[in-house]
């Protein structure tokens, strides 16, 4: 059988580390982990939780997809978007980070109640598939110089992968992360060379709304020169869309921006970004991770 971009895992809890009061680990395992794969630190997937009744997903790997589709909407297994933090194939397991907000949702619930030995069901990328997958954004021009990260927790899987794969470079990029976390307990240990400035914006300790941090960040950055005249850019109904701007850079642009949270301050970083400072459409990344008061799947 040929293999397709994407298949289903079945997985079963291993482990849980609480890296922090906002952030929890979560280590998956079984058989089916050796055929995963992931192709950048920012690596999307989708997970299956138990149903209202609490029943684990079941779907067929064969036609999970069309099975899924064809279920009513009150039966299906709630299904939500998550990062590949560390993928061990060769030892069948997986690592992912959950953000804790509360009993808010099934994820949320899961991630609260959860025991070792629970089952799950992951898609993700088949590593027998040849081609490209996608479901990842991380595309960084071979010549970059400078890198400008923009993110809140529900990025911090993502950003901390970023810097891991940069810390490994033979020449170090100047950077500058502005990472927004809820209490000063969340910020995490970084690589750190002298070239990378991280910036912590604690929402605890100011009370701002989410994303107000990074949207002063994007005011205040420092930029290439403006490459663009004035343009008119079009509006996304981030309540009833998704914002999810992405590029791929030419290879000798040497300035680069990942920007990813609350989708409303994304929103408006992209407006900071692009139409008031000029910045050329094809250095940024912008990705409505969440909005608030809304679920996204």
């Amino acid at each position: 059988m040929t293999a397709r971009p994407y298949r289903l895992f079945d997985v079963t809890l291993r482990r849980i580390e609480q890296l922090s009061p906002s952030l929890r680990r979560f280590t998956f395992g079984g058989r089916d982990v050796a055929h995963m794969r992931t192709c950048a630190p920012d690596q999307r997937i989708k997970i299956f939780f138990p149903d209202a009744d609490g029943r684990a997903p079941a779907l067929s790997k064969e036609s999970w997809l069309a099975d899924y589709q064809a279920m009513d909407a009150a039966r299906r297994p709630p299904r939500r978007t998550y990062t590949i933090r560390h993928l061990r194939a060769d030892d069948l397991e997986v690592d992912i980070d959950f953000v804790l907000h509360g009993a808010t949702g099934p994820a949320s619930r899961w991630a609260l109640s959860t025991t070792i030995g629970d089952r799950l069901q992951i898609v993700a990328p088949d590593r027998h598939f040849a081609g490209d997958p996608g479901g990842y954004e991380w595309r960084p021009p071979k010549h970059l110089k400078q890198l400008l990260l923009l993110a809140d927790e529900t990025a911090l899987p993502a950003v901390a992968g970023i810097l891991e794969e940069l810390a490994a470079r033979s020449n170090s990029l100047s950077i500058d992360a502005h990472l927004e976390v809820p209490l000063a307990e969340d910020r995490l240990s970084l690589p750190a060379w002298p070239s990378l400035r991280v910036h912590w914006h604690v929402r605890a300790k100011t009370g701002q709304r989410a994303g107000a941090a990074l949207v002063e960040a994007a005011h205040k950055a420092a930029l290439p020169a403006a490459s663009q005249d004035d343009i008119e850019l079009a509006d996304i109904d981030i309540d009833h869309g998704i914002l999810w701007e992405t590029q791929a850079p030419p290879a000798d642009q040497n300035f680069y921006v990942w920007v990813a949270g609350e989708a409303g301050a994304v929103k408006t970083i992209r407006q900071i970004l692009l139409k008031e400072r000029g910045l050329s459409r094809a250095a940024t990344n912008l990705m409505g991770y969440w909005r608030l008061g809304q679920v996204l799947e």
